[in-house]
């Protein structure tokens, strides 16, 4: 899953806002995953979602609790009557924690309130909110929810796993389709599992820790077949099994966590789902151990120092969000305070006791964020103590990360779906590549030694800016990278008399814009290679393609964000009429 759209301005993703690409040096956002609704691509978000303002910013309607209402799930309620599930094949596949962490069950939230009272009506229209039902689960949900039928009514089903048969108890009621909590399991599933993180479904970071990882990656597999076929009219897709990971924990490279107080001193984590509540995430375990103690030990510091930390309701305090990132491959840690005011009490103290708490910290940085707003970053960007910037690298590609910079928070998954694009374009040197929505240029530069002349076209000035200089970083001085919308520049070099061979798109979660897509069938490039992390909108766009004269080859899953619902593909499509 990539990460959010292409902005400095980094807000949150927790199930599956809007898909951004970040402007930041460094790579392109991929998803983005993982975090519940409202999040940004980083998975950690600074406050409630402003329903009105999300409708008007995506376009997505969301329910009277803020939730969204996502494409499969529509699509869910418009084919209840003539759903037929499909068979998946099966697939093979720190120290600074406060507390003893237990392994839990998946436990709803109020289950023990649940009263006796199971629905005897003949007719699902007939429900109402506290009904008790009995459901059989057919799928997983692009959410992580179970996705089932009572009285041909889709059930979405929070907890609940395929196969199971689960009674739940119904929290809202539509024309076509029911939300309920699950109240108790009658069959069980094989795949259920332990969740090792003591506030899984309470954070709403991950939604399937309950899953075992086979069968996280069985359902990720099943929510791509489903959004083909029911998008694209494609019952029988070729795909590749899905790119897991091999040690499935720990593997965040950055932490984005808001500051709060409770009744035992500061904390540091996410907001749960529309609430103003505050979770404490410390020793997160999707999170490197890097991460997490760097960000208990900064948090240790603030409170020792008596540093306030910022009280939204009061409008008091300085201290807002701990950022954290590790170099995975260079082994560099970069601490940044994000700021009410620059205004900082005992600042000198601060960095003192960050050092020394941290020796091996490279970077220390303040940003002041003066505004009420849910976006971490501010403007302003000072660097308190040591470098400007970070090392990083993706393969043979080095990267300079600021402060704000972005990158991909799965480095060792983003190699693996960059590896897929490569075998998908198939260049032999001869090439001319057009990297679309591309973001900070790292698909071009990733398949630049392996064409003859890469072209990435992106609406983001600064992110331009930033994939000409890691362009000239990396010496892929056969590419060129240009301002503006892939809709416009692609016709306007065509007409011109340029010719791409291979056309990459990476666009946003809301999918391709249309006109891109009459674009691409007015060029006819003998390889279109798409990269999407909304399973729904890249079926609805490769049928606009299949339609129009390309024929689907094959999809390749890459599981970018385990523990999430996230999942990311590559597809690639070739030109058939010739």
């Amino acid at each position: 899953m990539k990460e959010s759209s292409r902005s400095h301005n980094q807000h949150k993703n927790n199930n599956s806002a809007a898909k951004s690409k970040h402007t930041a040096r460094g790579s392109k956002p991929a998803p983005g995953a993982y975090a519940k609704a409202g999040a940004s691509r980083d998975g950690q978000h600074q406050a409630p979602r402003d329903t009105k303002k999300h409708e008007a910013r995506t376009g997505e309607k969301t329910s009277p609790r803020g939730q969204q209402v996502p494409l499969d799930r529509q699509q869910d309620i418009r084919n209840a009557r003539t759903h037929k599930p499909r068979q998946a094949k099966p697939h093979g596949s720190g120290d600074a924690k406060r507390q003893p962490r237990d392994t839990k069950s998946y436990t709803p939230r109020d289950a023990k309130q649940q009263a006796p009272r199971y629905s005897g009506r003949e007719h699902a229209e007939e429900l109402r909110i506290g009904d008790q039902i009995v459901v059989t689960i057919k799928r997983l949900g692009i959410n992580g929810e179970g996705v089932g039928y009572y009285r041909r009514k889709a059930a979405f089903i929070t907890g609940a796993l395929p196969d199971e048969v689960v009674h739940a108890k119904v929290t809202r009621v539509q024309d076509k389709f029911i939300n309920a909590d699950m109240v108790k399991i009658e069959k069980r599933s094989p795949q259920r599992a332990d969740a090792p993180c003591p506030v899984f479904g309470i954070c709403g970071g991950c939604q399937i820790q309950h899953i075992s990882y086979p069968g996280q990656l069985k359902g990720k597999e099943e929510i791509i077949r489903e959004a083909f076929s029911r998008y694209a009219g494609l019952q029988e897709l070729r795909m590749k099994p899905i790119l897991g990971m091999e040690h499935p924990w720990g593997y965040r490279n950055k932490a984005q966590l808001q500051l709060g107080l409770q009744e035992e001193g500061v904390i540091a984590g996410l907001y749960a789902a529309d609430s103003h509540k505050l979770i404490d995430i410390t020793g997160c375990p999707i999170q490197h151990p890097k991460v997490n103690e760097a960000v208990d030990k900064t948090r240790n510091v603030l409170q020792r120092l008596g540093i306030p930390v910022y009280q939204e309701k009061s409008n008091q305090g300085i201290v807002r969000t701990i950022v954290v990132r590790w170099g995975f491959q260079s082994g560099q840690l970069q601490v940044t305070l994000v700021t009410a005011n620059d205004r900082i009490p005992r600042l000198e103290q601060l960095v003192k006791e960050l050092r020394l708490a941290m020796p091996e910290l490279t970077s220390i940085a303040l940003n002041v964020n003066p505004k009420n707003t849910s976006l971490v970053f501010g403007n302003k960007t000072t660097i308190l103590w040591g470098a400007d910037s970070i090392e990083e690298a993706l393969g043979d590609l080095e990267f300079t990360l600021s402060p704000r910079a972005f990158f991909q928070l799965n480095p060792l998954q983003t190699v693996k779906l960059y590896e897929s694009v490569r075998t998908a374009a198939a260049l032999t040197g001869k090439e001319v590549v057009v990297d679309a929505y591309c973001g900070t240029g790292t698909i071009g530069l990733w398949l630049a030694p392996y064409a003859s002349e890469v072209r990435g076209i992106e609406s983001i000035p600064e992110a331009v800016e930033d994939a000409k200089a890691n362009a000239a970083r990396n010496g892929r001085d056969n590419t060129s990278f240009y301002e503006g919308n892939a809709e416009e520049l692609l016709p306007r070099w065509v007409k011109s008399g340029f010719k791409a061979d291979v056309i990459i798109a990476d666009p946003p979660r809301t999918g391709l814009d249309p006109r891109f897509i009459e674009a691409v069938l007015r060029t006819k490039p003998k390889r279109f290679v798409y990269v999407s992390c909304n399973p729904s909108t890249l079926a609805k766009d490769c049928k606009e393609l299949l339609d129009g004269g390309y024929s689907l080859e094959w999809v390749q899953p890459v599981d970018m964000f385990p523990q999430t619902s996230h999942v990311e593909c590559t597809v690639l499509l070739k030109w058939a009429r010739d």
